[in-house]
């Protein structure tokens, strides 16, 4: 047995690597950076924990979301790993004080991008000497960085400040593309790639098209009837995830509750413990849910509104069947659907208008005055910043058109999903698509779904708090 295995069985209690993982890990030890494109669930967080343990050098893991970051400290530490921690703007000044003085005592440092713009902060990770840069869902610099969190743009200066450790680069959706954006963005010329098939041939592909929105929330609602979960049910609009999650609640067995940003911090806890514990069976989310949520049977993704990309698609659909057993991916369309997620993408991005504004100093929404402000103080003229969002509104919207062409295929579906993500077609198999099996029914599928009967007492989230601490 060699080394590597070894010590994943000692350590991690493992008995194999999964594909990828260990290609991964052994380039990291011959001293090259990486770029790990791997399906979802197929444990890219072990890559970096392997590295650190190995090496004893500290790792530096920048994540995209808050409870991302607390779900990975909170599973480490439960594994007997002590020396991890995340800075983040939970912390009080205390608390950052006191990690900031004792940071060469941590193996694992997890940092949001917006932290790495403090410079006492990138002064202390320097002097850590720290082994590897880790980028958790790279595929952020490409999609977020310019109109919605515009410091991934700065993460190849935040790396060559901490001294250009070796960079590992993990995502589950990349597409070549998207990879050579990603590489871009960071100013990186070359790295090594470990690129898997992210194909996941037991998520059963459909698509209904509905009349009308009242349609729709007729047919979810006899949908979820007749199924029970695990299921995520992703919506564009908060407010359309309250009252469908209460609608839910209200008409059918099963446990519903909706989980998006304008929920406090101690909400979005209990809801996303009560879902990891089967305690609810539906959740009605903005994709604020489910990144890095590593729940093995949720049975039923459903996007209500259009995804904004087929690279978010696959990452969200990819929440499913994680245990290897059937699953269902299900989007929903009506006739104009577009026109929303067209108004969504013109809403983000800032105009001529509120650039006008910003330099009268009026008032604007808070997101495009941070984004105008990040470009201003990076010296980026006014006729520049319109030239940036003006491209990406473009991206944006042939990325949207993606996304309905492929719910109004003719042809195969996973052959249109996964056709901009591999050069070799997908394996087709009985039942892979809506297309090849127009007449499927969820019971044919044969889902291994929870009990649709309600739990009696869904505990409150000061019990969930007491039993995990």
């Amino acid at each position: 047995m060699d080394q590597l295995t070894k010590l994943l069985q000692t350590q991690f209690g493992f008995c194999d690597f999964r594909p990828g993982q260990k290609e991964a890990v052994e380039k990291l030890l011959h001293g090259e950076s990486v770029l790990a494109v791997l399906p979802t669930g197929a444990g890219k967080t072990l890559i970096y924990q392997l590295y650190g343990c190995i090496t004893k050098r500290p790792v530096i893991i920048v994540s995209p979301l808050l409870s991302l970051m607390a779900d990975q400290v909170e599973r480490m530490q439960a594994q007997g790993e002590k020396r991890v921690v995340a800075i983040n703007s939970q912390q009080n000044w205390l608390e950052r004080q006191q990690t900031l003085n004792h940071l060469d005592q941590y193996r694992f440092i997890f940092v949001a991008p917006e932290s790495l713009a403090n410079p006492e902060l990138l002064q202390r990770l320097a002097a850590t000497n720290p082994g590897l840069f880790v980028v958790d869902e790279a595929h952020c610099i490409s999609q977020w960085a310019v109109d919605f969190r515009p410091d991934y743009l700065d993460l190849g200066t935040y790396w060559r400040t901490v001294g250009k450790p070796q960079l590992l680069l993990l995502t589950a959706t990349a597409s070549p593309k998207v990879q050579t954006d990603i590489l871009r963005k960071l100013r990186v010329k070359t790295i090594s790639r470990v690129i898997l098939d992210v194909d996941r041939p037991n998520i059963f592909l459909a698509e209904q098209t509905l009349a009308s929105e009242t349609e729709k929330q007729k047919w979810l609602v006899t949908f979820f009837q007749q199924t029970a979960g695990p299921a995520i049910i992703y919506f564009s609009s908060k407010k359309r995830a309250n009252q469908m999650a209460a609608t839910l609640q209200a008409e059918t067995e099963l446990e519903v509750a909706p989980y998006h940003a304008d929920l406090d911090p101690e909400t979005r806890f209990k809801v996303q413990h009560q879902f990891m514990d089967d305690q609810l069976q539906v959740i009605c989310a903005t994709t604020a849910f489910g990144m890095g949520i590593d729940k093995p049977n949720v049975r039923v993704v459903i996007h209500y509104h259009l995804p904004q990309d087929l690279e978010s698609y696959l990452q969200e659909i990819g929440r499913a069947g994680r245990d290897g057993k059937q699953s269902l991916a299900l989007m929903l369309y009506t006739p104009g659907d577009e026109t929303l997620a067209l108004n969504l993408i013109d809403r983000a991005l800032p105009t001529e208008i509120d650039l006008n504004r910003y330099e009268q100093h009026q008032s604007l929404e808070e997101q495009k005055q941070r984004l105008i402000q990040y470009y201003s103080e990076h010296h980026v003229s006014s006729q520049r910043m319109l030239q940036l969002f003006q491209t990406e509104r473009i991206r944006k919207e042939q990325a949207l058109y993606q996304v309905v062409r492929y719910a109004l295929t003719t042809k195969c579906r996973r052959i249109e999903l996964l056709r901009n993500f591999t050069s070799q077609p997908p394996q087709v198999h009985q039942w892979c698509c809506d297309v090849d099996q127009p007449e499927w029914t969820v019971p044919q599928l044969n889902l291994k779904v929870a009990p649709r009967k309600k739990q009696s007492a869904v505990k409150d989230w000061r019990e969930v708090m007491a039993e995990l601490f």
